[in-house]
This record gives C-alpha cells, sequence and structure tokens, in this order.
C-alpha cells in the first residue's frame, strides 16, 4: 500500500518533493536528469488556466489542479474499460516487471497504482511538470524532464508505458520517441501505448447530422495541423512502433461510451465516467488551441466558454449514444539476434 510522503522519505531524481510546502527542489549533485527551477513549478497562467515551461515549445494541456483532476478520471475510465482482464493497468504479458517508466504520468496515478501492484518493482513517472500526489508508493519515483531530451537513465527498463500522448509532439519528434522507447528497453522487454479518437461517433444515427459533436474531432484536427502536432495520431501509431524495430505488435481498438447509455452495466459504468472525463477536460483541452489556432482565425476565450458549454449540453443528452475509439498497441523489444530486429 502507498505510504505518506511524511512518514518515508523519497529522494526523487531530479527533485526532491517537500509535502509540507507542495515545493520542489532542485537536487542537482545526484540527479540524473533535468534540474527543476523554482518558476517551473509555477509554469505560466493564461487564460485561467496554467500551463508548463520545462520544454521550450508549445503544448496545448494545462498542467493545474483541474487537469489533474481530469487525467485522474480519463484514468478511472481505462481501468473500467479494461476490466476483463486480469490486470487491467497493461495488456502486455510480463506478469512480474522489475523496472517500469510511465511516459507523460499527469498526475502520476498510473504509475502509483503499477507500483501498488508490484511492490518489488521501481516505478518511474515521467512528465513535464511535477505531479500533485502527496501519496506516493516507496517504489514509485516521479521526474520532471523532457523525454524529447537524450534519455539518461542507467538502468534498462522491462516496461514502458505511455498513454494520452497527443497533440505532444510532431511527427519527427513521434519517431525520436519511439527509438528512445526501443534503446532503453531490455531485450524482450515489452512497450505499451493508449491513444484516443477525439472524434464522437455513433453507430444508430442518434447524433443528429448537424450536431455540435461532429464538429470537436475535425475543429481540433485542424488546429493541431497549424500547430505541427497532428491530433489524428491513432492511425500513425502502428507505424512508428514497427518503424522503431519493435515486434510481437499486438493492436486492440475498443468503442468507449461517452454517457452511461449502453444497458451492459460494465459499459454503463465505463460510459458514465468517460462521459464525465470529456466534461471535466473539454476546456482544458480547447481553451489553448482554439485561442491560438482556432479556425478561421484565433477565438477569444469567451468564444471557447461557450462552445464548451454547447458541448456539454449535447453530450448530456440522453438520447444520444456517442462513443470514441481508443486504440492500444503493446510490442516487443526483439532479444539479441531474432532476425526482425530493425537492425537486421
Amino acid at each position: 500500500m502507498a505510504k505518506n510522503l511524511n512518514d518515508i522519505k523519497i529522494v526523487p531524481d531530479p527533485y526532491i518533493h517537500h509535502p509540507e510546502s507542495g515545493s520542489y527542489e532542485a537536487d542537482d549533485w545526484q540527479s540524473e536528469t533535468t534540474s527543476v527551477a523554482s518558476d517551473l513549478y509555477r509554469g505560466f497562467l493564461e487564460n485561467g488556466r496554467r500551463y508548463q515551461t520545462l520544454r521550450n515549445a508549445e503544448y496545448f494541456s494545462p498542467a493545474d489542479e483541474q487537469q489533474f483532476e481530469t487525467y485522474e478520471v480519463g484514468h478511472l475510465a481505462a481501468l473500467l474499460m479494461n476490466s476483463d482482464k486480469a490486470n487491467p493497468l497493461y495488456c502486455a504479458p510480463i506478469k512480474e516487471p522489475k523496472h517500469v517508466l510511465d511516459v507523460g504520468t499527469g498526475q502520476g496515478a498510473w504509475a502509483i497504482d503499477v507500483a501498488d501492484m508490484f511492490p518489488n518493482a521501481r516505478v518511474r513517472g515521467v512528465d513535464l511538470f511535477p505531479p500533485p500526489n502527496s501519496w506516493i508508493p516507496p517504489n514509485c519515483i516521479f521526474e520532471v524532464d523532457d523525454v524529447l531530451k537524450q534519455w539518461t537513465w542507467h538502468e534498462k527498463f522491462d516496461l514502458i508505458h505511455l498513454r494520452h500522448g497527443i497533440g505532444g509532439f510532431s511527427s519527427d519528434e513521434w519517431a525520436f520517441l519511439y527509438n528512445q522507447c526501443y534503446e532503453n528497453l531490455e531485450p524482450g522487454g515489452w512497450f505499451e501505448q493508449i491513444e484516443m479518437d477525439i472524434r464522437c461517433e455513433c453507430d444508430d444515427g442518434s447524433i443528429p447530422a448537424d450536431s455540435i459533436l461532429l464538429t470537436w474531432g475535425p475543429r481540433f484536427f485542424a488546429a493541431g495541423e497549424k500547430l505541427g502536432k497532428s491530433l489524428d495520431i491513432t492511425k500513425t501509431m502502428r507505424t512508428f512502433i514497427e518503424k522503431a524495430g519493435f515486434v510481437d505488435v499486438h493492436e486492440e481498438t475498443k468503442k468507449w461510451p461517452i454517457g452511461p447509455w449502453p444497458r451492459d452495466k460494465l459499459l454503463k459504468d465505463a460510459g458514465m465516467v468517460n462521459l464525465q472525463h470529456w466534461l471535466a477536460g473539454m476546456e482544458g483541452y480547447s481553451m489553448y488551441l482554439l485561442t491560438k489556432y482556432g479556425d478561421p482565425t484565433p477565438w477569444s476565450k469567451e468564444e471557447v466558454l461557450i462552445y464548451v458549454a454547447q458541448m456539454r449540453k449535447a453530450l448530456g443528452n440522453p438520447h444520444i449514444h456517442a462513443y470514441q475509439r481508443a486504440k492500444r498497441i503493446w510490442a516487443r523489444k526483439p532479444v539479441v539476434g531474432e532476425h526482425a530486429s530493425k537492425f537486421a
């Protein structure tokens, strides 16, 4: 079970977390990664939301308490949608991982759950902004770093996990990231990624042709193209993973209901949670993109808030049976001598 940080001493790389003050102190002399300046934790504020400042490049998702709560709800939705598996946290066939990396850990829920499930494993969660948790298992380490810089961890991992990387990287950056994951896995180690298609769909015609719900995906795909970071990555992730050299590639696509409309009890519960994820997260996901790259010209904050309110109202219609697709891929790094290696 997780322990209170006040009761145990954890020295994360590259910062020490002080739960009393909520601050993160740079620990340069023993860090393997980037030190954290005092202004990093503050980030920068725009349109009432806080954003990261570690990477000198645009990233549209906020790093504030409201967004961390959104990630928490999204994590619960992912667990419910994978609850038919013996291990709902990942699908890779590794029963006792020893060194685990969670790329883009967000609020850290996945890393914490894996550390709780496997107390003998060392689990690292890395992101551009410090996670807000005050309860962390002793075998879990959170680090602030940019995964687009050369990785400097000493140990190789046997499991690397990535979730909701949408909009975080350009095509060249995705290729670099997958190569970094490949190079930093043990031979035979596994990489797993799950990403959401942001379009609202239905199979029974319950979404009218003129519904505002049908504008969400195309509008954000267009904004992502202007930003230079495609949001339609479910179409390309497998190709990138295979080009990096991974083999034994498994792919699973599920329809995640948005709302409690399914008759199946599990899907009804998952749909209710996923609806809350949408309702909580739409403002954060849209504010930066639309005020910078809205179509045909950048929107005002007020226009974004009106659009989000209209989306929330439409999603609240119990007669609409909307869903989104989620793609999960897990793949293995070849063992030495395996002919499918990218070096063959």
